[in-house]
């Protein structure tokens, strides 16, 4: 039955339209501005996906959701199975409350994407066309600290348990966007079950090449500098998306909030 509905699923998926006009709104919801007809969004977010946008659906499956004061989340640390979330290691040097989840063998991240599978379901309950698996890189996270030599698995069970993740959102005729992690081959892509990338700030760091090599034109790329936007507008913006966004990713109205297009 899981391999049928696996089939069935993978016939509907469709990634988003190459060189479209984007915004990101996981920092929080606002409707859509003029022209914009891609759009992310947490998963968790209580409204429907904007119609007729094509709509991403933002998951954190690599790590927690840091704990949060009046809500109730299921990817949140302190809800997350305790055996699944990696607490010795202290939280995420750059996202404070975000714990690395534990893939080190087969059992635990069958165990994980099975908690990741309810929010897949949301994502397709509420209308979303795909989703992102945010931290696919979460085995460096650590890279150059002392904490590093700690971490348990590498990108050989992340890419895993990103397939695992995949197979299921495929079978809910979700797309899947492999998010940010350039040094991808090919095959490992395939393997992944990734159909179009998400990268932040590809142009400052001299990535998008990489991604494009992958993908083609099916590349969102998200810049939080005004520069490395107007670069990445000159190189690529008339052949995929590219975006402008405040790094804390602020709804429309917010003091900070920053949205640009090419």
């Amino acid at each position: 039955m899981w391999a049928l509905a696996l089939a069935l699923g993978a016939l509907s998926v469709a990634g988003p339209p190459p060189n479209a006009g984007v915004d990101y709104q996981i920092g929080g919801p606002y409707p859509l501005p003029a022209g914009v007809s891609v759009v992310t969004r947490d998963w968790f977010d209580g409204r429907p996906a904007p119609r007729p946008a094509y709509s991403i659906c933002y998951v954190n499956a690599f790590q927690t959701q840091a704990d949060e004061a009046g809500a109730d989340r299921p990817d949140e640390r302190s809800n997350w199975p305790r055996t699944l979330v990696l607490r010795g290691l202290g939280d995420d040097p750059n996202w404070a409350g975000e714990y690395l989840i534990d893939l080190r063998t087969a059992a635990k991240r069958r165990r994980a994407a099975r908690w990741v599978a309810p929010m897949l379901r949301a994502c397709r309950r509420k209308g979303y066309r795909a989703v992102e698996f945010d931290n696919l890189d979460s085995w460096r996270r650590f890279d150059g600290m002392p904490r590093a030599r700690r971490v348990p698995f590498g990108k050989r069970q992340a890419l895993a348990y990103a397939a695992d993740l995949s197979r299921r959102a495929h079978a809910l005729g979700l797309a899947v966007g492999q998010k940010n992690t350039p040094e991808l081959t090919r095959a490992q892509v395939r393997r992944a079950g990734f159909d179009f990338a998400v990268a932040e700030e590809c142009a400052r760091y001299r990535e998008c090449a990489r991604y494009r090599a992958l993908y083609g034109n099916r590349v969102i790329d998200i810049e939080y500098r005004a520069r490395d936007f107007r670069r990445a507008c000159a190189a690529m913006g008339g052949t995929v998306s590219v975006l402008l966004r405040d790094r804390s990713l602020r709804p429309r109205g917010a003091r900070g909030y920053r949205f640009g297009a090419c």
